[in-house]
């Protein structure tokens, strides 16, 4: 018998990847996600390896694993592929305290953040 296989969450021309609790704030990692929004895979890749910001490596694998599942889980072209969908979400907040004068404490928070990019397969308008 065996369970029935689950319906895909996205179309027939996209494939996606989801990266989750990675640690660094939602409002940082969405400054990313728009660098690459709408983009090209090639030229994305091309920004995310020669950007500063310290979380562009992480995106970086996450959008390869994007472009692998498109290529190896659903056969789409990947010279054809474009960045539709980069959107962020809250995930876990770490709550510590910093000890301050007079006996009191400081909150610190320290949040995570997941990211699911969508790469779409577009034709060549010729």
């Amino acid at each position: 018998m065996g369970q029935a296989k689950n319906p895909r969450r996205v179309a027939e021309t996209e494939a996606r990847a989801k990266l989750r609790m990675l640690r660094i704030s939602p409002q940082k990692l969405n400054l990313i996600a728009a660098m690459i929004r709408g983009k090209k895979v090639e030229r994305a890749l091309n920004d995310l390896e020669f950007s500063r910001k310290r979380a562009s490596q992480d995106v970086k694998k996450l959008l390869q694993s994007a472009i692998a599942n498109a290529e190896n889980n659903h056969g789409l072209d990947i010279d054809s592929l474009v960045v539709s969908e980069a959107y962020v979400g809250k995930n876990l907040v770490m709550k510590r305290f910093r000890a301050r004068a007079r006996g009191r404490g400081a909150k610190i928070l320290k949040p995570f953040s997941e990211l699911t990019i969508v790469v779409r397969e577009v034709e060549e308008a010729a």
